[in-house]
């Protein structure tokens, strides 16, 4: 029986030498290439002006604390020209800040309210032109302000299965980068993936979410540490199904733990989320049958565990609270809550919580 291909990848030495996001992305390639296996990253700093987009079958581990993808410095500039859904190129105002292989991001007012923002690689850069890997699917017009930016998750992958990140860091650069909203982009951004397991990596200091996963069924994290993020630590993401998120340390966030849209059957045990500026953990629009347990939240800014505001019909229902400590939570401006009903919801089993230094224990409005 053949054994998986196992590659590595250094910026001296290795099956491929580099030190950018190409020689990663050249290594997933050739292992996904022979139906999948390893891409182990040697000790180095990679540094990142596209995302690393892994394929089915893929295990990418690293060095722990010595192997680092840093995110480059972010850039923006304005459209020159509308772009529209089905267009294959945009144009834009300076076409310098922008590299052949560099990712690109381009976001604009929707016609409707919100944001457009679509993510894409540059595959040729002509005049002020840039032809990309994809149709945005969206439009992108200069009368909605539409601009284009060196903006990406630094791994990254979409409608791929049976993943493994281990033993890795992931530097998100927060100081040099531009935001990007976390259902979009992060440290790790997934979506419509299956399968997956994330082990022992370090996500920090991304200006966005930490480590987020959209409609994504079966992921595990685990053991990881995620922190110094200006959104979300850990955003097991819309419609995802049965996550596990277990024994990961997280901190210095907006929000430590944001369950989105309609996560179901999900389990977080025996984390440690501290200092988030508003909430430790964050619940709401039909996230139904999920437990947490065993966790310790400390020094949330203004609750440690918030039911979000959603009508009865689309409300969390059916969650377990149990055997956690929630720990002294708000500020001397904001008295501190331990756990904040803020929303209706149906069948909640609160057991055995302990609750430290707070002013209200559990908050439910009148």
């Amino acid at each position: 029986m053949s054994q998986p291909l196992h590659v590595t990848v250094g910026p001296e030495h290795g099956d491929f030498i580099g030190s950018s996001h190409l020689a990663l992305q050249a290594a997933v390639e050739r292992v996904s290439s022979h139906g999948g296996g390893t891409v182990e990253v040697l000790p180095g700093t990679w540094h990142m002006n596209n995302a690393l987009h892994l394929r089915d079958n893929v295990r990418l581990v690293g060095s722990g604390e010595k192997s680092v993808l840093l995110k480059s410095p972010s850039a923006s500039t304005p459209l020159a020209e509308d772009m529209d859904w089905y267009e294959w190129s945009v144009t834009v105002t300076d076409p310098d800040i922008f590299e052949v292989g560099g990712g690109i991001a381009l976001q604009s007012n929707a016609t409707a309210g919100g944001r457009n923002v679509t993510k894409h690689t540059v595959l040729e850069i002509d005049g002020n032109r840039l032809r990309l890997d994809s149709q945005p699917r969206k439009e992108h017009w200069i009368t909605h302000e539409a601009v284009a930016s060196t903006l990406f998750p630094i791994v990254t992958a979409n409608w791929t299965k049976n993943l493994r990140i281990e033993n890795i860091t992931l530097d998100g650069n927060r100081d040099g980068n531009d935001e990007l909203d976390g259902n979009y982009g992060g440290c790790i951004f997934m979506q419509d993936c299956e399968h997956v397991h994330i082990e022992a990596i370090e996500a920090r200091n991304n200006n966005g979410d930490g480590i987020s996963f959209q409609v994504c069924h079966d992921v595990t994290v685990v053991d990881c540490h995620s922190h110094g993020h200006a959104q979300l630590g850990l955003h097991p993401g819309s419609g995802s199904q049965r996550p596990v998120i277990r024994g990961n340390r997280i901190h210095d966030c907006g929000i430590g733990l944001f369950w989105c849209w309609g996560v179901r059957h999900g389990l977080a045990e025996n984390n440690e989320i501290r200092n988030s500026r508003e909430f430790g953990i964050s619940i709401g629009h039909r996230d139904t049958d999920n437990v947490m347990r065993h966790n310790c939240v400390y020094d949330s800014g203004l609750a440690a565990l918030v039911f979000r505001d959603d009508p009865p019909a689309r409300a969390a229902h059916r969650n377990v609270v149990e055997s956690n400590l929630f720990e002294n939570a708000g500020s001397a401006a904001t008295p501190g809550i331990g756990i904040d009903v803020a929303g209706q919801w149906m069948g909640l089993c609160c057991v055995r919580t302990v609750f430290s230094t707070t002013v209200a224990v559990i908050c439910i409005p009148a």
